[in-house]
């Protein structure tokens, strides 16, 4: 079952309800397919072999995006700047079908590689080698093959990956699994389709990464999932917003709101949680009207055309689609995530260990 078919969170997704309970035998048998395919991997039938480097997976046991890129970009600055030097793999959501993996760069088309690699590479200026492919290990070998330097691997996405061997940290590895979770948490806690789970909100994981705070309704689930494990919270923060076609031209999110009425600003955002981005606007001091559109969803200059607004804001994500539309309207909001020195000391401790697979194998 696809989480691709669910390109926008469903409302039932966030509580107990009639639809919820009538497809709750759906999400058992779901669930019983997730459970075979984690014994399979356990007893080492997929013919999987690891990565000779560390692979730091940052994924999400929640459907949608939890605010994973963010995140990857993060951690491979803050390695480089450690004396790492990071590579990194990606899925390609929202790509072509491609038949072997395919090297992204920072003008690389969002169609046909994905939208979220495209944005890494700009953000990063090319500095990483990054490569996509549904099937993960063909892009560790095809990483390596090209950038034989890289000695740490991170992965956007790949949780759920059964092709992706690993050894976790938590049991003597140097390999990272990352659930990243936002304010939504697990919704009604079922899985798919019932609920927006991939897996059981209690697999195992070396850390939880909170991209924001848990509402209040939600604090007894944070009790039963993550109470005595590893978690840290990450802050982001919205940069200045800059013209879509002028990147040197800004303006402060207090220009904007003198300059526009709030009837005459329009936010949109197609990706896994629109809400934190508006959110974030309103924090800023931005009013105005929300569009949210489902994730990686793609745009015209039709679309924008027809709105009747003044300023558009938009996330740095829905910009690398946007590259050949001519609008003075459309403004980039840039959002940074800062890692707490907690995160990134264990991490190094973590990665610096030896090569268990050295002794097993």
């Amino acid at each position: 079952m696809s989480s691709s078919l669910f390109r926008k969170a469903p409302r039932f997704w966030e509580r107990h309800g009639p639809t919820s309970l009538l497809l709750w035998p759906l999400s058992w048998a779901y669930g019983g397919i997730v459970r075979i395919r984690k014994l399979i991997q356990d007893l080492g039938f997929n013919n999987s072999h690891p990565a000779p480097v560390p692979v730091i997976i940052v994924g999400n046991i929640r459907v949608g995006g939890t605010g994973k890129t963010p995140i990857v970009i993060a951690l491979a600055e803050h390695l480089s700047q450690l004396g790492w030097k990071p590579g990194i793999i990606s899925r390609g959501y929202g790509s072509s079908a491609q038949l072997d993996p395919i090297q992204v760069r920072s003008d690389s088309d969002p169609l046909l590689v994905g939208d979220e690699p495209v944005l890494i590479a700009q953000r990063t200026h090319n500095q990483f080698p990054i490569w996509v492919f549904p099937k993960r290990q063909q892009s560790i070998t095809a990483l390596l093959k090209h950038s034989p330097d890289v000695d740490v691997i991170i992965s956007d996405d790949g949780l759920q990956h059964s092709g992706l061997a690993r050894w976790p940290a938590r049991e003597g590895g140097r390999d990272i699994e990352f659930v990243v979770r936002d304010a939504r948490g697990e919704g009604n806690g079922f899985l798919l389709p019932a609920g927006p789970l991939r897996e059981p909100a209690s697999r195992d994981r070396d850390a939880t990464l909170f991209t924001e705070k848990t509402s209040d309704k939600k604090s007894g689930l944070l009790d039963e999932y993550f109470k005595g494990r590893r978690a840290f919270t990450l802050v982001g923060q919205l940069g200045t917003p800059y013209q879509l076609n002028n990147h040197s031209n800004t303006q402060t999110f207090a220009e904007i709101a003198d300059q526009f009425l709030p009837h005459k600003i329009t936010a949109v955002a197609a990706i896994g949680n629109p809400q934190r981005f508006f959110n974030s606007l309103q924090n800023a001091g931005i009013a105005g009207k929300w569009l949210s559109l489902p994730d990686h969803a793609t745009y015209t200059p039709e679309f924008f055309t027809g709105m009747n607004a003044q300023c558009i804001l938009i996330t740095e994500k829905d910009a690398v689609k946007c590259s050949a539309i001519q609008d003075e309207r459309i403004w980039v909001v840039p959002l940074s995530l800062t890692l707490p020195d907690s995160l990134v000391d264990w991490l190094q401790s973590i990665l610096q260990r030896p090569d268990p697979h050295r002794y097993t194998l």
